[in-house]
């Protein structure tokens, strides 16, 4: 699966990162590199991974010198090998010594949580999504859902503006789950998605008397999932969350679910083992 990312959605990021790391000046490199320098540089893999955040890794060299030559050997989506080059670098040096550190930690950040999301997408039949969340990095969101996408997953929400979604303290607030969805409605009298976290099956068939679209079954046991699909009967898709894992999903597969959302997705992915070694 190959993809491609707007460059006005990492060019602030970019130079917000690049000021945290360089600073007033790299006053190592500057010491010791001159400034008409020219060196080389390949990017390693150090494991099998899946790719992400190549374009952005370009960008953080180019963006402290326009005449770095990057040759890309791999696209986002892409599946790595150990011992693959990823790309090769030319230019100044000062360039390439000091954008490393910062290159290389969104390119192993983003090609870790794609790597995660390709291993769940793995485990699933084609039949079911497999979902995000909004437990990401602040400031980072579009990249971390993009990187989810690399892998094969599919987007949640993006945040609290674009779609509605019921959860525990939203039903304590208004009362119950028919009050809730009652109160959407009165807000929203247009809506075309009402999504309701449910806890049990008590829940499961309150939200069923209500216009909502989309069940989230949250920590439930496999049992109460397929007890759950079968009230349903199709009348919502189904979501299912809490506590899945790569070691569990196999659990559920087979209930008749629609979705499964990981958080671990983009807050415990660990970042792939990448190097960059300089000539």
């Amino acid at each position: 699966m190959k993809k491609s990312i707007d460059p006005s959605l990492f060019e602030s990021l970019i130079g917000a990162a690049l000021k945290e790391d360089i600073g007033s000046g790299d006053i190592t490199t500057n010491a010791i590199v001159s400034e008409k320098k020219v060196a080389t540089g390949r990017v390693l893999a150090k494991e099998d991974f899946v790719a992400c955040g190549l374009e952005i890794f370009k960008y953080v060299f180019l963006t402290l010198d326009n005449n770095v030559e990057i040759d890309l050997r791999y696209l986002d989506g892409g599946k790595v090998h150990k011992g693959d080059t990823l790309a090769t670098l030319s230019g100044n040096a000062r360039a390439l010594l000091s954008g490393e550190r910062v290159a290389l930690n969104i390119l192993q950040r983003l090609s870790g949580i794609a790597t995660l999301t390709s291993k769940f997408v793995e485990k699933v039949p084609a039949s079911i999504k497999i979902l995000d969340t909004r437990k990401t990095s602040p400031g980072l969101r579009t990249l971390e859902k993009y990187a989810v996408q690399c892998g094969g997953g599919a987007n949640h929400r993006f945040g609290l503006y674009d779609a509605i979604l019921i959860k525990d303290n939203h039903i304590k607030a208004a009362g119950s789950i028919t009050k809730a969805v009652e109160m959407v409605r009165a807000k929203f009298p247009d809506i075309q998605k009402i999504e309701v976290e449910v806890k049990n099956i008590a829940e499961v068939k309150e939200a069923l008397l209500t216009p909502c679209n989309i069940l989230l079954l949250d920590n439930m046991s496999p049992d109460d999932i397929k007890k759950a699909v079968d009230i349903n009967n199709n009348r919502a898709r189904i979501e299912v969350s809490g506590n899945v894992t790569l070691n569990n999903i196999h659990e559920i597969t087979g209930t008749g679910i629609n979705f499964i959302s990981v958080g671990a997705l983009t807050h415990s992915a660990q970042a792939v083992d990448i190097s960059m070694v300089i000539n």
